[in-house]
């Protein structure tokens, strides 16, 4: 009998800076139920699902920047989410601001749980491919994530989600092939991943024209090339004054994408993924016990 794992990917679309959390929270359980209404088994959610993107201003502030951030999760405003997760059976991967106390101090990440279908926390990932810079810089687009987050110290977790092995990762990461490779040689079979994305950048107008494509194509090659079932999830539409581009999409070990949203509003796409899929694409070209062998390779500094 085949592996499947449904997926849903929940794209909302913009989520204003007037907007307040119980209004967010109420617009991700609307998202959940219409996942589990078309049989998902797990649902994703975006990076900063509940706040609006705010690295793009320089906030000075802390006390008004930590507004952005949860000091427990779930907290008195997200509980409903993780009710709702135990009420309908299926679990979810949520971006949100962590502030986390931690060696004596105070910090700061952009972070994505795992939570299961009985609305039991599972396990966390902090993003690791922190970008942009902490200054305004004249002719960039502004995108202080520098600025308010630190990197990344849990490295690339996987978990065990009914059986299946699920890993997480956050907007930058996917531009990078360490994240894929980590999480393959971590042993996942799914990665889950949120992003917020500007459609434009001041720095590359040129480029303008190939921001969608520069969006899927780590994440196909990543799918193909570490044999891993991908569903990723944006936030889209005008922003508080920025586009973001959207694209939602779940992808599968061959590198295809198997679904995609056609919105910049809230959305959900599923897609029931067939895990035996990945053996068949290892057997094909990723075989890493076969092809990876430390023992088969020699060194240039090795005598001959």
């Amino acid at each position: 009998m085949a592996r499947c794992l449904t997926i849903a990917v929940c794209q909302t679309g913009p989520i204003q800076r007037s907007a307040s959390r119980a209004e967010t929270v109420g617009r991700l359980v609307h998202l959940l139920e219409k996942a589990a209404a078309f049989g998902a088994e797990i649902a994703v959610f975006p990076e900063m699902a509940l706040t609006t993107f705010f690295p793009r201003w320089r906030i000075d502030d802390q006390a008004e920047i930590d507004t952005f951030f949860e000091a427990s999760m779930p907290g008195p405003e997200t509980q409903r989410l993780y009710d709702a997760a135990a009420r309908l059976k299926v679990g979810f991967a949520l971006g949100y601001c962590e502030l986390a106390h931690e060696d004596g101090r105070t910090r700061h990440f952009n972070t994505m749980d795992l939570v299961g279908p009985d609305g039991a926390f599972i396990g966390r990932y902090r993003k690791m491919h922190v970008p942009g810079s902490s200054e305004p810089e004249e002719g960039t687009t502004t995108h202080l994530e520098r600025r308010y987050f630190e990197p990344g110290n849990l490295g690339f977790p996987v978990y065990n989600y009914r059986g299946v092995r699920v890993g997480l990762a956050i907007c930058n990461d996917r531009r990078w092939p360490e994240t894929y490779r980590m999480l393959c040689l971590n042993g996942a079979e799914v990665a889950l991943l949120g992003y917020n994305t500007p459609l434009l950048l001041d720095e590359a107008p040129a480029l303008a024209h190939l921001r969608m494509f520069h969006n899927h194509l780590p994440m196909q090659a990543g799918a193909y090339q570490n044999t891993l079932w991908i569903g990723a999830a944006a936030k889209a539409g005008l922003e508080d004054g920025q586009a973001l581009i959207g694209g939602s999409c779940i992808i599968a070990p061959t590198g295809e994408i198997a679904a995609q949203t056609m919105s910049l509003d809230d959305e959900v796409i599923v897609h029931r993924a067939d895990l035996d899929l990945i053996e068949t694409c290892r057997k094909v070209n990723f075989n890493f016990a076969l092809y990876r062998r430390p023992d088969q390779y020699k060194r240039i500094s090795d005598p001959v």
